[in-house]
């Protein structure tokens, strides 16, 4: 017995257990079979062994210490020692098909009828517009919403939202799935994670395709409620890819107030016509500069956001609203250099609200139309 006369007991281990949740799958140890072994000493020493899903774990350090914690909370503990284990082949495919539900051939969970992520394709038209800045605060400002918010960057050839989100850290692969890292509480996946250095990407359109589809359908994402897709420019390969493997994704336009710019913003949003997705909306960029006596200077024109949104609703025959306009702010492109985008790094800054008030937008609004295909077919047909 204990000096305290309590003696802790296998089930009272096992529910404290039950609140340690895998950092990566954000499910209870004891749901994923994660708890090898429960000892408990005359002395009130508990042994606890913990299986990892791979021998390399990443975050092996933080189940040791969340384990540790939970154990010695329970009345009568007077220690607590963990010991790793890794799961067995047989293990990790049981694992993989009770995530996946038991199916065996992997699905596009988002594409599923049914599901509540709202997924948005963040597209533009021409590239230096800022369409990853604007998806990697977006996404950051989501989190801090309360959301379960992940990240696709799905622009292959020009990867750059790990940089943007600060993060180096790989995919962990359990089998054939792959549990994505986190980054300011957001999810991400990317080419760049897979590739040396600075290595370029060189290949042709059904490679992009497989890649796209392994990112969605390969990677566990858990429960999102928001799943964001940095798109390339134009309405190439990749656009054309994501709508048939998430029909139900909306476009999200970002343009700068450049008429040029906004021309070319028109054609990606116009995509819908063919693919009968529904736009959310359009962001414009670098729309002015904050000078220091209060007035603005508009280095790229005006109007162009207000262009594409106009234009779009009257393609579509529905209403494309302009969601916000970002100011140009030096500070959003050091913040996404830095690895702490802008909406973290300085909340208050005049784009960090704008951005934050774009976020709110997409997240509180009604359902709509979204996932359902628009009734509206491209000219000639």
């Amino acid at each position: 017995m204990t000096a305290t006369g309590t003696q802790p007991t296998t089930e009272a281990i096992r529910e404290a257990l039950s609140r340690v949740q895998d950092p990566e799958i954000r499910k209870p140890i004891t749901e994923l079979n994660m708890v090898k072994d429960i000892a408990i000493a005359e002395d009130g020493t508990v042994d606890v062994a913990i299986y990892l899903t791979v021998a390399g774990c990443p975050m092996r350090d933080r189940i040791t210490k969340d384990v540790t914690e939970a154990v010695a909370a329970v009345s009568g503990v007077r220690g607590v020692r963990v010991e790793l284990d890794v799961m067995s082949d047989e293990q990790r495919t049981e694992l993989r098909k009770s995530l996946r539900g038991g199916v065996e051939e992997p699905r596009i969970p988002f594409a599923e009828p049914g599901s509540l992520t709202r997924v948005y394709c963040v597209a533009s038209g021409k590239g230096g517009v800022g369409k990853s800045s604007v998806t990697v605060n977006l996404a950051v400002a989501m989190a801090e919403r309360g959301l379960s918010v992940g990240v696709v960057d799905a622009d292959i050839y020009g990867h750059s939202i790990p940089r943007m989100l600060g993060t180096d850290a790989r995919p962990t692969q359990v089998e054939k799935m792959m549990m994505p890292p986190q980054a300011h509480g957001v999810k991400l996946i990317s080419i760049g994670m897979f590739t040396p250095g600075n290595t370029p990407v060189v290949w042709r359109g059904p490679m992009l395709h497989r890649a796209l589809q392994q990112f969605l359908a390969d990677t566990f994402w858990g429960d999102l409620d928001v799943l964001l897709l940095d798109l390339p420019p134009g309405t190439g390969d990749v656009a054309i890819s994501v709508a048939q493997l998430v029909p139900n994704a909306e476009i999200l336009v970002v343009t700068t107030p450049q008429q040029a710019a906004a021309e070319v913003a028109e054609r990606a949003g116009s995509i819908a016509l063919q693919t009968r997705q529904r736009i959310v909306g359009v962001v414009e960029n670098m729309s002015w500069m904050e000078l220091p006596d209060g007035s603005r200077m508009e280095v790229f024109g005006s109007g162009g956001g207000q262009a594409v949104a106009d234009s779009l609703t009257r393609a579509i025959g529905s209403d494309v609203p302009l969601l916000g306009q970002v100011p140009l702010d030096q500070r959003l492109r050091e913040a996404g250099d830095a690895g702490t985008p802008l909406v973290l790094a300085e909340p208050e800054a005049p784009a960090s609200k704008v951005l934050n008030q774009v976020a709110a937008k997409l997240t509180t609004r009604s359902r709509g139309l979204a996932g359902r295909l628009l009734s509206v077919s491209p000219a000639g047909r």
